[in-house]
């Protein structure tokens, strides 16, 4: 199972039964307004001219933080969950907090993020300095306002998630956590609901597979 929607996660959720997923690691936007992210600021990434004001437009109509009613939904349909983000929302208190360690301080951007967690597990630190490199692959084109490295979604998976869970991810965006699922051969149900973003992460990940084919084909005997 390997399902990727363009669609709104709260009408997709509903279809789903309790406990449905064995982990969901999400990153809902924060609704902390997006001309105020470096990212959006960046002209090196978002280009000049109508191109910027496009992508811009984009990121600002994505940028609205969910209500209760999603939260209810998530922990509904999933045994347990990951929650990017989690210091900007109302989550009952746990002793697994993540973090991010982004491996740079005093930038423009935060030196770390933040992760609520659901297991009754340690608090735990993954540091990892984006340099835009897939693992042993191309560059990560990096196009969504919060986008993640891959090798972050690998590492959750490959410490929170056991071989056969079914993986949810709500807000997909540029699909970083659907290609660590696809490395490591995860099951996954992924949502999207801006369309330029999940065309662009649709074709990021057929990307990936087709390379993944590519090297498959070449270790033939």
């Amino acid at each position: 199972m390997k399902e990727f929607y363009n669609c709104d996660c709260m009408e997709k959720m509903r279809e789903y039964p309790d406990k449905y997923f064995d982990l969901a690691i999400v990153d809902p936007p924060y609704g902390l307004g997006i001309e105020n992210m470096s990212f959006t600021k960046n002209r090196r990434t978002y280009g000049k001219g109508k191109a910027r004001r496009r992508d811009y437009k984009i990121a600002e109509a994505w940028d609205v933080a969910p209500d209760d009613e999603y939260f209810a939904e998530l922990f509904r349909i999933s045994k347990n969950a990951i929650i990017w983000g989690g210091n900007y929302f109302s989550l009952p208190p746990t002793s697994c907090v993540i973090v991010w360690d982004k491996g740079r301080r005093g930038l423009d951007f935060a030196d770390c993020e933040i992760a609520w967690a659901s297991f009754q597990k340690p608090a735990r630190i993954f540091t990892y300095l984006w340099n835009g490199m897939l693992q042993g692959g191309p560059k990560e084109e990096r196009f969504h306002p919060t986008q993640k490295p891959v090798a972050l979604y690998r590492w959750l998976l490959s410490n929170y998630a056991n071989p056969g869970d079914r993986i949810l991810d709500t807000h997909v965006g540029s699909a970083s956590s659907l290609i660590a699922c696809e490395e490591l051969g995860f099951d996954y149900v992924g949502f999207e609901i801006n369309k330029e973003y999940y065309k662009k992460a649709v074709e990021r990940l057929n990307d990936f597979n087709a390379q993944m084919r590519m090297e498959w084909e070449r270790r033939l005997p």
